[in-house]
């Protein structure tokens, strides 16, 4: 048993050991996007100054309060600025794979969006961004002197974990308040509208589509009735079991009780026959009796003879 005790206790370590060697996800729904250092002809802010600026990106398909979340920015190991985004403004709520941009002029009094610090581009910068509870939800470190005036350090698509600087070539734009990568074409829609000229295979995908859509409704809705049809009836006959048999049960204690009335009143009428109270006693003598009435009398429809004094 110690043994036993002893293996179970050693494996459990091992598993802890294990999972803390393990390095820790960063699962976020906000991550830092894109980052422009120098700024000489790309976005202004709402003063209509041009500020170095850091992209947020909400990657997720619901909307989500930046407020409260922290942006830290270091050149230096422990030199660390903390800017906490204010709660109660309503502009923090970033929709749904949108972006949203913080200026860094070191001006936090001009509004929510502007930092209290600035960037460095001949400076080893590290930007971080924490949730209401200081976790660590992104981070990215910019190497110096890697920016040059309106360029930005940014990642290859919204989201994606590669990072590259942009605005040095034709194919790679500065985009902000906007997707990383321009997607000016489709190749697979392309490559469609080719070998579909006429568009009658799109006609017929559309049409298959939308009828198999419909089949499967059909088809959902006629089976889920029937199931359920058949359920209430089996819930109706459960239910209607009991009260049958119990009405028979009732018919049947009645009927036997009417029976044994019956019963009881024939014994009753005999016994009553027996000691002769249904007749009467009779002496077996005829007595004729001659009587006349008003109407069957002929002298009383004769005049009186009147009699002489």
């Amino acid at each position: 048993m110690k043994k036993l005790s002893l293996g179970i206790f050693l494996s459990a370590l091992l598993m802890v050991g294990l999972s803390s060697c393990n390095p820790k996800r960063i699962d976020s729904k906000l991550l830092l996007n894109e980052v422009l250092m120098v700024n000489e002809n790309n976005y202004m802010n709402d003063y209509g100054i041009r500020s170095p600026w850091i992209e947020i990106f909400n990657k997720s398909y619901n909307v989500t309060d930046m407020a409260g979340c922290y942006l830290r920015m270091s050149n230096n190991p422990g030199d660390t600025v903390t800017y906490t985004i204010p709660k109660g403004d309503v502009t923090t709520k970033v929709a749904q794979r949108q972006q949203a941009i913080f200026f860094a002029d070191g001006e936090p009094n001009r509004g929510t969006y502007h930092l209290n610090f600035t960037l460095d581009p001949e400076k080893t910068t590290w930007l971080g961004l924490f949730d209401t509870r200081m976790k660590l939800l992104d981070q990215v470190t910019i190497p110096a002197n890697t920016l040059g005036a309106d360029h930005s350090y940014a990642r290859v698509d919204d989201g994606k974990p590669e990072w590259e600087v942009k605005g040095n070539s034709s194919k790679k734009y500065v985009s902000p308040k906007a997707n990383n990568m321009i997607k000016e074409s489709n190749p697979k829609m392309e490559k469609f509208a080719e070998q579909d000229k006429s568009g009658v295979g799109m006609t017929v995908s559309a049409v298959s589509v939308v009828f198999t859509a419909l089949l499967l409704l059909y088809l959902s809705f006629r089976f889920i009735g029937k199931y359920f049809s058949g359920r209430d009836e089996k819930k109706a006959a459960a239910a209607a079991q009991p009260v049958a048999t119990v009405k028979a049960e009732e018919k049947k204690e009645n009927k036997s009780a009417a029976a044994s009335d019956e019963v009881y009143a024939a014994i009753a009428m005999a016994l009553y026959e027996m000691q002769g109270g249904m007749h009467d006693v009779e002496s077996g003598v005829l007595t004729l009796v001659d009587q006349q009435s008003a109407w069957s009398a002929k002298s009383g429809f004769m005049r009186a003879k009147p009699e002489r004094k």
